[in-house]
């Protein structure tokens, strides 16, 4: 029996009282993939991105081992609802419109100090301002600096759209805007390289793709070390107590951590290795959240319907960004039709094996978006589902 007929088979019994659709967290695998990334992050802690676990349950367990320490959260409501659970250190990775939020935050001792929001343009500070309502409490700021590879003299872009902020000159400039402003600190710098970080180098049947993925990949490695330094020492020179410059990403964790200029590293989707992260030279992990949907129809000789399955990630449309069937291994999409709002046909001579009502166990494209659609997420280890918690969705939060 292969490794993968074996997991299956673990699955299965330990769902087998388990109407699908169902998703679950293989806690084996949780663990051994923590593990690998603190080994790649070299002592440098490990900040959990949020976005890719969505499960407060989950959140506890990784911050309880070493080498993991703080929560890079997604939005302003998730932030301050993680500090009210007792989560004393979260940044909020992204910049935040919500005016409730910014005045609660400011009216409230304990939630100030445990969250820190994202700027990369003075003109944020003015709606945090305008959004107080009489709260006075200082606001904890991280100033976000443009990752991205400018070539042929910035005609050529490669990296993701995010802050404005690409030279020294830049940040510390917006350092020293927060500085003049009362209310404000600035305790922090992050840096997301997701051109590095979130794309594979290795993509199969694709040999001069992933090649120049590689080159790409190394040459952005190199500028954005240089770079990087610089902007830190830059900021230092405004705030020179800077708590934390945090970086990187779940595939680029053991470069980033190699820049001395940077204290952390933020990682996530690693926990549950969804499939956009089998593309990957630097490491290896096991995948640990999957979810299963039940056959409903045998609609011929090597075809079965299973019911759900549209559940399409986000990013660039494409056929990478939609669920694979993993267990058994032999199934495929039928090309006419796809992942279904409400059924879903899966073609492979292996369908022939299948009975109504048996479970097919498919990994999601991306790691948290998973929990978007189901309310819980049953925990196996071994063969054995041990406990279910509750993902954010079954706690009452969309919070995106």
């Amino acid at each position: 029996m292969t490794a993968r007929a074996a997991d299956r088979a673990r699955y299965d019994r330990a769902t087998a009282q388990l109407d699908a659709p169902v998703a679950i967290v293989d806690l084996d695998a949780f663990d051994a993939n923590a593990d690998d990334l603190v080994r790649r992050a070299g002592g440098k802690p490990i900040r959990v991105a949020s976005k890719s676990v969505r499960c407060r349950a989950l959140l506890e367990r990784v911050l309880a081992r070493e080498g993991f320490a703080g929560i890079m959260s997604f939005t302003l409501a998730e932030s301050l609802w993680l500090a009210r659970s007792g989560f004393d250190d979260v940044l909020l990775a992204y910049p935040s419109a919500d005016r409730a939020g910014y005045a609660e935050l400011a009216a409230d001792p304990k939630l100030a100090g445990a969250v820190t929001v994202m700027i990369d343009d003075p003109a944020q500070l003015d709606l945090i301002d305008a959004a107080r309502a009489g709260g006075g409490e200082v606001v904890r700021v991280c100033l976000e600096l443009d990752t991205s590879l400018r070539l042929l003299g910035g005609r050529v872009r490669i990296g993701a759209r995010r802050s404005p902020l690409h030279s020294p000159a830049e940040v510390a400039e917006v350092a020293r805007a927060v500085a003049r402003r009362p209310g404000f600190e600035v305790v922090g710098i992050m840096a997301y390289e997701g051109h590095v970080a979130g794309v594979g180098d290795a993509v199969a049947g694709h040999p001069l793709r992933s090649r120049a993925v590689r080159l790409m990949q190394a040459a952005a490695r190199r500028e954005l070390a240089e770079r990087r330094a610089a902007v830190v020492r830059a900021v230092r020179e405004v705030v020179p107590d800077l708590e934390f410059v945090n970086g990187g990403g779940t595939g680029s964790v053991q470069h980033t951590a190699a820049e001395d200029a940077v204290t952390e590293i933020a990682a996530g989707s690693g926990l549950y290795v969804p499939r956009l992260f089998d593309n990957y030279t630097s490491f290896r992990g096991r995948p640990a959240a999957l979810f299963a949907l039940p056959v409903v129809r045998r609609p011929g000789v090597g075809v079965v319907t299973v019911l759900g399955g549209g559940y399409p990630a986000s990013g660039a449309p494409g056929a990478d960004r939609l669920p694979v069937p993993y267990l058994p291994q032999g199934l495929r999409y039928d090309p006419q039709e796809g992942a279904g709002e409400v059924q879903t046909p899966l073609l492979g001579p292996v369908a022939d094996d299948l009975l109504i009502g048996d479970k097919v166990w498919f990994r999601h494209a991306k790691a948290g978006e998973l929990c978007e659609r189901f309310d819980t997420l049953h925990l196996v280890e071994g063969d054995a589902v041990t406990a279910a918690v509750p993902t954010y969705r079954g706690e009452g939060h969309t919070f995106l």
